[in-house]
């Protein structure tokens, strides 16, 4: 008759062997390529404006209505993309509302930065510098404030919404299409 010992190694042995057997398992029915799925862009000539993937919120209005319609991003098509149940052809399309920035947003908050910087740097160097007491010189005051006062507006006030006029374009990519981002990079951002 087998020692108590001997049999819980057996036992042991037959855990970790059926644990093996577990993950080979697991690795050899999964799927070796994986496919990425559809993604929908609107382009601004060669320049990706909005990206929208399956299961994505969507706010847009068609042509010839003045409501808009907020859904999500059910499939998409060569053509077109599926809302929830209904099928809009991109042509029906008139506007998109989605937060983006310009290029004015960008100049804006480089503006405030630079004249809250100016500022700042004028009181390092009369202080620490010049070892003088804090003064307010008006000609950096006057330069500092008129570009903290024209770039907040420029930097906070976005559009929401951008209308598919020439130069617009929607278009369902694949992968292989230039304009396709992987999974593995949307996740990074």
């Amino acid at each position: 008759m087998p020692h108590s010992s001997y049999i819980y190694v057996e036992i042991e042995r037959v855990k970790i062997f059926v644990g093996i057997l577990l993950v080979w398992g697991t690795l050899l029915t999964a799927p070796g390529d994986s496919y990425g799925q559809k993604q929908l862009v609107l382009l601004k000539k060669e320049k990706v404006v909005l990206r929208l993937y399956p299961g994505d919120e969507i706010i847009l209005k068609v042509k010839g209505s003045d409501t808009k319609m907020t859904s999500y991003v059910n499939n998409l098509f060569d053509t077109a993309v599926m809302l929830h149940q209904t099928i809009i052809p991109f042509y029906k399309i008139d506007r998109l509302y989605f937060k983006h920035s310009s290029f004015a947003n960008r100049f804006g908050a480089l503006m405030v930065v630079g004249g809250v910087g100016y500022f700042l740097v004028d009181q390092f160097n009369t202080i620490v510098v010049q070892g003088e007491e804090a003064t307010w010189n008006k000609n950096v005051g006057n330069v500092s404030a008129a570009m903290v006062a024209i770039g907040l507006p420029l930097w906070l006030i976005k559009k929401k919404s951008q209308r598919i006029k020439p130069g617009y374009k929607l278009l369902t990519v694949e992968e292989g299409s230039p304009f396709y981002l992987p999974e593995l990079q949307r996740m990074q951002f």
